[in-house]
């Protein structure tokens, strides 16, 4: 398991329409703040407070094709050749990390062929490395450099 300390941040938040909404710094719009977004949230906060991973390089939420149909991934971190290197999905706390979730993200990577993948429902967070058409269990983000 990844150990994640998330930093501490005011998030923008406001209400409207009965709902909380949050400030998404790197998509620049205000989103609903539901579980799932409180921790793709915070998990690019720490990506980015703590890891000191480049903001420009992560997208967020962007649409996949993936065999014609349209899917979402949460967050995909690209390197320093703008090539994908790192994907997450991001999952409520709710949520157990089991092997549907991991399947998942699995299904993304064939689109967006990211050496490292993590899984994380904000407290739990398990991540791979594709090793040679196998996937090695890492114990923490791989580090930027």
């Amino acid at each position: 398991m990844i150990a994640i300390n998330y930093p501490k941040h005011d998030f923008r938040t406001k209400a409207e329409l009965g709902k909380t909404l949050i400030f998404d710094e790197w998509r620049k719009l205000w989103v609903t703040l539901s579980p799932e977004e409180w921790v793709r949230q915070h998990v690019l906060l720490y990506l980015t407070s703590t890891l000191n991973y480049p903001s420009a390089l992560i997208a967020v939420e962007k649409e996949l094709d993936l065999g014609g149909m349209k899917k979402r991934f949460d967050v995909l971190v690209y390197d320093r050749n703008h090539q994908p290197w790192l994907m997450i999905e991001c999952k409520a706390m709710d949520v157990n990390l089991d092997v549907k979730v991991l399947e998942q993200v699995m299904r993304y990577g064939i689109s967006i062929p990211a050496p490292y993948l993590v899984i994380t429902n904000g407290s739990y967070t398990l991540g791979w490395e594709r090793k040679d058409g196998t996937l090695v269990p890492i114990e923490q983000f791989p580090l930027w450099t």
